[in-house]
Order: C-alpha cells, then structure tokens, then sequence
C-alpha cells in the first residue's frame, strides 16, 4: 500500500513538471512568433489568430498567458530588458553598484549595459510609439514603460548623490534626467539606427556623456 501511495506520488509530481515544461515551450513559441509577426507587419497587421498558428497554439493558449498583443508587447519588452546575458541586466547592474568604487567604472559599466539592453528593447519601444497614436492601450502601455524607466534611473541617480559621485553643480533630479536621457530610444534610434554606429561606440559614447555630465573633473 506505501508503495502504491508513492508511486501516484511520483505520478503527480511528474505530469505537474510536464505540463509547466509543456506551458513554457508553448510561451517561448508565442513570444518568438509575436516578434517576429510584429516585426514583420507592425502592431496593427500582426494578429492573435496568426501569431498562435505560427506557435502551434490556439487563441485562447494565447489570451491566457498575455491576455491580448498589447500583453505580448510587454512580455517582449520585459524579455529584452533582461538583456543578451544569463543573469538580468538590472541584476547585473545592482550588483556592480555594490562591487564597485571607482565612479569611472560604475560610468563604463552602466554604458555596456544601456548598450546591450536598447540594442534588444528600441525596435518595441519604437513599435510601441508608432502604434500609441492610435491605440489607446499602447499609449497607456508606453506611458507605464516610460515611467518605469524613469523610476529607475532615479533610483541610480540617488546612488550617485549617497556616494558623493555628483558634481556639485548636479542635483540628484538633473542627474536622474541625463540617465533618462542616455536611455531613451530616441538616441538609439538617432545614433545606431539612423547614423549607422556599431554597438560599442555607442556604448562609449554613453559612457563619456554621463561621465562629464555627472562626474567631477
């Protein structure tokens, strides 16, 4: 009998691990064809219906896990603001703000990672940009994003200011502002997108803005 009871134990424990590998392959499939769909028709030509039979999912597999496009556009977004490495990119940064002492170097790394995190979310925002003229969901999404970003960069820019990083002649509000700034999609999309630059000399081109306009010296 104990070993019947741990058998279906076992059974349990199994079908519940096979249906949440099951449920990420299908979310890793959706959000695979959603960029691509939306990529290649934009926000509006791209639909639930033709990005769930390029996933291999129905519709409502889809409605379920993002409750709609404006949903798989976040989820998107969420994805790239994780970066291109294995641990998150906000992880990434919180921790070299904790390891480091040099303001030059939380400036150089804090370039990388604007670098490597706009490479991956500028195409959304932009996409998200376009479609908020029209559809109030997008704007309210955009909005959400914006503050967001915003909120983070205040956050690293009261971190300069408790480490006596500021210049004298920046406040912690001005501070936040330029961060804001060196993050925005617009100087992406105008320097990588429009002038052509490659990644790292935008990466130093970030990092040589915020290091004069926020360092001593």
């Amino acid at each position: 009998m104990e070993r019947r009871v741990g058998n279906v134990k076992d059974k349990r424990r199994y079908d519940s691990s096979s249906r949440l590998e099951q449920a990420r392959r299908n979310r890793d499939a959706v959000l695979q064809a959603a960029e691509r769909q939306l990529t290649e028709r934009g926000y509006a030509g791209a639909t639930l219906a033709a990005i769930a039979a390029e996933a291999g999912v129905s519709v409502e597999t889809v409605y379920k896990a993002f409750g709609g496009k404006a949903g798989l556009v976040r989820a998107l977004y969420e994805r790239g603001l994780a970066g291109a490495g294995t641990v998150p990119a906000y992880e990434r940064s919180d921790a070299m703000r904790e390891r480091e002492t040099e303001p030059a170097s939380v400036m150089r790394e804090w370039g990388l990672l604007t670098a490597e995190v706009a490479s991956l979310v500028t195409p959304l925002r932009l996409l998200m940009r376009s479609a908020a003229v029209t559809d109030q969901e997008m704007a309210r999404l955009l909005e959400d994003i914006e503050n967001e970003r915003l909120q983070r960069m205040q956050h690293h820019a009261r971190y300069l200011k408790d480490r006596g990083y500021l210049r004298g002649d920046v406040s912690e509000g001005e501070a936040a502002d330029i961060l804001w700034v060196c993050s925005s999609a617009e100087l992406y999309e105008l320097l990588v997108l429009r002038r052509g630059w490659p990644l790292p000399r935008f990466a130093r081109y970030v990092t040589q803005f915020m290091t004069t306009s926020l360092l001593p010296g």
